[in-house]
């Protein structure tokens, strides 16, 4: 009995711990980031190099990057690398890198 107790509570923490990551997605509608990438498209900036930032999801950039506004939408961009990415102007997280 206590076995089964043990297995059910692990099944659970390992459900929760999934659904708190998930929960951090960042998810764009479709119609915004269409928004987006007209914006970034008509306002394009020089690329600046980052040494050692990963161009990834989840990567942060450093208080030297400077975030461009983007009109009505609560995050910012930058190019880096010769890429386009959206990043959260509160953590410096990137949310999405474009092509």
């Amino acid at each position: 009995m206590r076995m089964d107790f043990t297995a059910a509570a692990a099944s659970f923490l390992l459900l929760a711990g999934v659904g708190v990551a998930a929960a951090q997605d960042v998810v764009i509608a479709p119609e915004q980031d269409t928004v987006i990438q007209e914006y970034v498209h008509k306002q394009p900036l020089a690329s600046v190099e980052v040494p050692g930032v990963e161009l990834s999801v989840g990567a942060a950039l450093p208080d030297t990057v400077e975030l461009r506004e983007v009109p009505n939408v609560k995050y910012r961009y930058v190019v880096v690398h010769n890429r386009t990415v959206l990043v959260d102007p509160g953590t410096r997280k990137i949310i999405k890198v474009y092509n």
